[in-house]
Order: C-alpha cells, then structure tokens, then sequence
C-alpha cells in the first residue's frame, strides 16, 4: 500500500471554457477530498470566477478563447511554480469523478510509473457512453497509434496523473484537442514509465454536447500532421 499522501500537495489542474453551470459542482468535489484546485478559464463568455465564490481554488485566466491543451499547459506551469508533488488533469465539463484521482496517484506513489492514465474501457471502469461516441473514439485510437506507436485502451481521456519527472518536462504545444497525442508521444520520446488506470466517466446531457466528435477526430489527425511538417 502506498503511503498516505498530503492532498494539498496534489494539483489538480480544471480547463474551464464556458462551463458556468457545471464549475461549481466540479470544484466543490474536488475541494471537499482535500487536493489544491487550479481553474484555467480559457476566455469564456462569461467568467466562471463568481460562480466559485467562496472557494478555495486559485483562479487563472485566459483573455482569449486557446484551446485546452493551452489552459492545460498554463495550469501545469502554475503547479511545478507552486512545488506540487503530483499534478492531476481533469475535465471542467463533470464528466470526471473525484474519487479515481486516488486510483491515478497509487501508481506514481509506488514508483511504478511517472504518468497515468484514465480509461474508459479497462476492467474496473464504467461510463455510460453512447455507440457514436465509442466509434468515434476508435478514430482517435487509430490516430493516435498512427502517430505514437502506442496501442492504449483509451487514447483521449482528458483525466491523466504526472509525477515530478513528468511534469518539469511537459511542454504542450498543440493548443487544441491534439495535445492529448501530443502528450503521448512525449511520454515515448522521453522513456517515462505509464500505466492506464481504469476510471469512472458520467455523460449528462450537457457533458454529451461536449468532448470529442467525428469532426474533432479529424482536426486532430491534420493538426498534428501539419505541425509534423511545418513545426
């Protein structure tokens, strides 16, 4: 069994763009186990701030619309600034559940692995998906394999963990939803140890209209192939 872990030293890094509805509940889940929250509001319409009133989290702000890879990569600066022992990425959208950043952390306490990552299908995990989403996720396998070598059970699950030696080394340069192959192949090009970790994910009606379509899946492959050639 792991050691018993600070949660303060746990950063847990919450990409926000229009998602004043959900924030709070998002938040409050997260603050009431404990971990240090990071909200990055990537230029929404309207600024989740006042629906976090009251709450400990440290609020950052983008003044414009970048993409999630971008508010990822300000909320990672943001926690190795702040000597986070591990940092936790997590969807603003609560599709997420709280109580699998436990499972994510096991294998980073133990030195078993520098980063993990959540997954929908592993034995152990649950969601509520729908046939059209779970085709579309294996689009973004495929990409993914195509452009790391890496055969994952679950390629874009927004819901990750990284260790200090991870971490320091994380820049994400695909500002968009691309850079969660982008972390892929960071991880096979520095050699870091990984794990998949099963993991519980709850589409509602409002988490369904957000994540990963047909037409994403299709950015992401010229996004990436273009910065291949151009970057």
């Amino acid at each position: 069994m792991p050691a018993a872990i600070n949660h303060k030293d746990v950063f847990v890094v919450v990409p926000a763009y229009n998602e004043q509805t959900v924030i709070r509940d998002v938040v409050s889940e997260l603050v009431d186990i404990g971990y240090t929250v990071v909200v990055v509001d990537d230029g929404s319409k309207t600024s989740p701030e006042p629906f976090l009133k009251g709450l400990p989290v440290y609020f950052l702000q983008h003044e414009i619309n970048m993409g999630q890879g971008a508010a990822l990569q300000t909320g990672i600066e943001f926690s190795r600034e702040h000597h986070a022992s591990y940092i936790i990425t997590f969807d603003g959208d609560g599709q997420h559940n709280a109580d699998d950043i436990k499972k994510l952390l096991e294998p980073l306490q133990t030195n078993e692995a520098d980063f993990t990552l959540g997954s929908r299908f592993l034995k152990g995990a649950a969601h509520n998906m729908s046939g059209a989403r779970k085709q579309t996720l294996q689009i973004a396998k495929f990409i993914n394999y195509i452009f790391t070598g890496m055969r994952l059970t679950d390629a874009y699950n927004g819901m990750r963990a990284l260790n200090p030696k991870a971490s320091a080394l994380v820049n994400i340069r695909e500002n968009g939803m691309a850079h969660a192959t982008e972390l892929l192949t960071f991880i096979k090009k520095n050699k870091l140890r990984f794990q998949e970790v099963p993991v519980n994910i709850r589409y509602t009606e409002y988490s369904k209209n957000k994540g990963l379509t047909v037409w994403n899946g299709f950015r992401i492959f010229f996004d990436i192939l273009l910065n291949k050639i151009f970057g």
